[in-house]
């Protein structure tokens, strides 16, 4: 695979996403970018960052809705997710015990060769603290 050309609207969008602290939608990060005065547009942003997912700079994910959301990926190699539903603060999590988990339930099953996509999502303790008051 050929690497993207990096171009301005790339380098934007890039960092648009850095400044944001936990899962943003195309959308969001698109309106973030014009109230900053880019004339990007918004089918650019979405090219941008599915090359920026491709590439390992960014992580991607869906929503419990069905949004696919994106953030400045910390963490490099496999990894998995807990992202707060109200603010979208979110952790970085080592894949290890996840990893183990997989395999055996899928052995125990008599599948191999397993897949899995894991994000867990609830309230962080700023969010929990906010709606106890």
């Amino acid at each position: 695979m050929q690497p993207k050309r990096n171009t301005w609207q790339r380098e934007a969008v890039r960092a648009a996403l850095a400044e944001h602290r936990g899962f943003v939608s195309a959308q969001q990060l698109h309106q973030a970018l014009r109230d900053g005065g880019s004339t990007i547009g918004l089918a650019t942003v979405y090219r941008a960052l599915a090359g920026l997912a491709e590439s390992g700079e960014a992580d991607s994910l869906q929503s419990p809705e069905g949004e696919n959301l994106f953030r400045s990926c910390i963490m490099p190699g496999h990894h998995h997710h807990l992202i707060c539903r109200t603010c979208g603060d979110t952790r970085e999590l080592s894949a290890a015990v996840v990893e183990e988990w997989t395999q055996r339930v899928g052995a125990e099953h008599g599948f191999s060769e397993i897949e899995h996509v894991v994000d867990l999502f609830g309230l962080c303790e700023r969010c929990r603290t906010a709606a106890a008051a």
